[in-house]
């Protein structure tokens, strides 16, 4: 079947590719013949880290064969991952989210812990086989733990990223908060993208119990100018939730700079954002001061009220 395919989750984030990549490398070192892909478009965010290494983004795939040999980083729900996944061979997952509807025909290598990033994982998986970690691998490994930690101050951080954070820096030879908020603020700028790449820039699937909703993000800089395309933004979920058949969509509009969040909510389950944050949606959406984080903050919170 030839190379054994590296991905992270639809709709890639920083650590889903670069994760990725940290992996590819990590498998050569023990001599497997493995190439890290991509299941979406790069964001701005990870684009920076590529050019200030520059280098490549993989290449981009919709789907695999059956039987394909694939490792999954930073994912395990199969609404989250390429196309044709359940039958693919799933030979190894580094995740650091719940594992959900994941099932697999043969065992395999299964790593999860809950921490911040993937990333972190993948510094531990390096020195446990001394694999040496040169500078570009440290940045890579920096980027994502800054970029899903919202540089530390999102409640999925761990003291164990913040340890990790530090051992890289040093390793990187840069400033991790002034190159990490250069970072972040790339990422910001979302004014050439229409509305319907902004609800799908970082958006996930999930079953919250019997409703099927998805979950999407945002982060900028002021919720205010994005809020300014809130009609066009209302027209692409509208679309999206008649044409996916969902009973949710959420949009999280997140201020990276005052870690607050700001959602348009649709669907004929919105009740239950109001149910979970004790809200009261007005023309579909509502503020949430101090949610930052998808993982532990929107999903869990959801699925408990759900």
């Amino acid at each position: 079947m030839g190379k054994i395919l590296i991905f992270g989750h639809k709709n890639p984030d920083t650590d889903s590719i670069l994760s990725a990549l940290l992996m590819e490398k990590f498998d050569k070192n023990l001599g497997f013949d493995v190439e890290a892909v991509r299941l979406g478009n790069v964001n701005k965010e990870t684009q920076y880290v590529l050019d200030y290494l520059g280098i490549e983004a993989p290449r981009m795939i919709d789907e695999v064969l059956d039987g394909q040999e694939v490792v999954l980083v930073d994912h395990n729900e199969f609404a989250q991952s390429v196309n044709n996944i359940e039958n693919a061979t799933i030979t190894c997952v580094v995740d650091h989210h719940r594992i959900c509807d994941f099932k697999t025909s043969a065992p395999l290598y299964y790593r999860a812990e809950p921490l911040g990033c993937t990333a972190s994982i993948m510094y531990k998986k390096y020195m446990e086989e001394n694999i040496k970690i040169e500078r570009n691998d440290a940045i890579l490994m920096l980027s994502a733990i800054i970029s899903d930690t919202l540089l530390f101050k999102s409640p999925t951080c761990t003291e164990e990223d913040v340890k990790i954070a530090k051992e890289l820096e040093k390793i990187a030879n840069i400033n991790m908060e002034e190159y990490g908020l250069n970072m972040l603020k790339a990422g910001t700028d979302l004014s050439d993208l229409t509305a319907d790449e902004l609800i799908t820039l970082d958006s996930k699937e999930v079953m919250l119990k019997d409703v099927k909703a998805k979950i999407a993000q945002v982060n900028t800089a002021s919720i205010p100018d994005m809020l300014k395309r809130k009609s066009e933004l209302e027209n692409s979920i509208a679309n999206t939730v008649n044409n996916e058949g969902l009973d949710l969509f959420v949009l999280a509009i997140t201020d990276i700079i005052e870690s607050n969040s700001q959602v348009i909510v649709l669907g004929k389950r919105a009740d239950l954002v109001e149910k979970s944050y004790n809200v009261k949606l007005v023309d579909n959406t509502a503020f949430l001061p101090g949610v930052v984080s998808r993982k532990k903050q929107i999903l869990p919170i959801l699925t408990e009220n759900a």
